[in-house]
């Protein structure tokens, strides 16, 4: 698991108006005129297409977030995931007592046929409050937080929705706390100018100048795009209580990738889905477009977005035989492989190729320190006899709900014929 120590740096509002139109990206030629401004901002300057900044003035924002809170309420933000896997959210005003615990937050609703989740003549959906953050966006100085509340979807009868994967991975784990299975999940994202096809970093209708090498954890202006949004959301996730491990800057310039966990059982998939809300609302302020898809460019030869998926059991982490306990279980993860692809992310063919650090999706294989492979098993765990391994097939617009409960539902399941690793040279 790539975690780090975490980094602060203070979430600012950046783009004053002299500012407003310059883009992260190098200045490149205009080959049209059809990037055309589509929205404003509070200081009436008109923010282009391929802005990198956002231009809303801080001094007219902070007119209103220096006003007090009264101190017997609470903003409390439902966050819930919509019928594409995204998420969405509303505010509700609370009495302050009532954000003490999940027990007491109220159940509320929604249109859901404004959202793909329910018929218009019956559009009722209803929230199902199941875990408690703090927000980032409405800090308070008064000893109370605003929250962010991540919610389930049901019907007014009581079923979930069949958008509702927490609740198929909350069958999985359910009866198996006693494994007490940790996950480190590892997001990558790809961050573009507002035009929506330019990667920040690249120059407009065109590719960089450089092929990839130089920007996987790299410095300098002609290296790092983005790193102030990846530090942004690095200390909003942490003041939130999302177990947010470290970050870094990923192979195609561009790219970024932060890390969540080890969290237990279902409150990764909390963690990290509540984590992408948070990256969605530091894109807003920052106004730069940001995608989970797996293979955002696929002229020339670029890396695609993953999110490794890190996994150990109680009995993986014992010395005397936690290596075997992960061989089994990666057996069964090889014996059950296309039913692991079918539910690891769309379109996560055009990612898992055999090509760039991936293994392909048409066959399962394992490896030590093996990034071309399905499985990684790290070189200290297989030295030590004991620790994790890494699941490399999921997608970075994945379901972390299913992805965490399939894996928990498989390696709980009936032992599985022996598996030979796979050289590194056969990558």
């Amino acid at each position: 698991m790539k975690f780090t120590s975490a980094a602060v740096l203070t979430i600012v509002a950046v783009g004053y108006a002299s500012q407003a139109v310059v883009a992260f990206a190098p200045t490149a030629p205009t080959f049209n005129n059809k990037h055309s401004t589509t929205s404003t901002s509070l200081n009436g300057i008109i923010l282009t297409k391929t802005t990198g900044r956002s231009s809303l003035d801080p001094t007219v924002i902070d007119r209103y977030n220096d006003l007090p809170y009264p101190e017997d309420v609470i903003l409390a933000e439902y966050v819930w995931v919509d019928a594409d896997g995204t998420t969405r959210s509303k505010t509700r005003t609370l009495p302050a007592a009532k954000a003490e615990s999940i027990k007491t937050l109220p159940k509320w609703n929604f249109d859901g046929s404004s959202t793909g989740q329910a018929p218009g003549d019956d559009s009722e959906v209803i929230l199902k409050p199941c875990r408690i953050f703090k927000d980032p966006f409405r800090p308070r100085q008064d000893g109370i937080h605003n929250i962010l509340v991540m919610c389930e979807t049901y019907t007014p009868a009581g079923e979930p929705l069949e958008s509702n994967t927490r609740a198929i991975a909350a069958k999985a784990f359910e009866g198996n706390e006693d494994e007490e299975v940790w996950f480190g999940m590892e997001q990558e994202y790809t961050l573009f100018n507002m035009d929506e096809k330019t990667p920040l970093g690249w120059p407009q209708n065109g590719f960089p100048n450089r092929p990839q090498g130089p920007y996987y954890c790299s410095v300098g202006p002609e290296n790092s795009f983005g790193r102030s949004i990846s530090d942004a959301l690095y200390k909003a996730a942490l003041y939130a209580g999302i177990t947010i491990s470290g970050t870094n800057g990923e192979v195609m310039p561009g790219q970024q990738e932060y890390q969540v966990g080890p969290c237990v059982g279902i409150d990764a998939g909390d963690q990290l889905m509540m984590s992408r809300y948070i990256l969605q609302r530091v894109c807003e302020d920052f106004q730069v477009y940001c995608t989970l898809h797996p293979k955002p460019i696929v002229d020339g030869d670029w890396n695609g977005a993953g999110m490794h998926t890190n996994v150990s059991t109680k009995k993986m982490r014992e010395k005397n035989h936690g290596l075997d306990v992960i061989k089994q279980a990666i057996y069964k993860l090889g014996a059950n492989h296309k039913d692991h692809i079918a539910i690891y992310g769309e379109d996560n063919e055009l990612r898992l190729t055999g090509k760039f650090e991936t293994a392909s999706m048409e066959s399962f294989s394992y490896g030590v320190a093996n990034r071309g492979a399905s499985i990684r098993i790290g070189r200290d765990t297989w030295e030590n006899g004991y620790g994790y391994f890494e699941d490399r097939r999921p997608s970075s617009n994945c379901d972390p709900y299913l992805v965490t409960g399939k894996i928990m539902s498989t390696i709980m399941g009936p032992e599985a014929p022996e598996i030979a690793p796979l050289d590194k040279e056969e990558a």
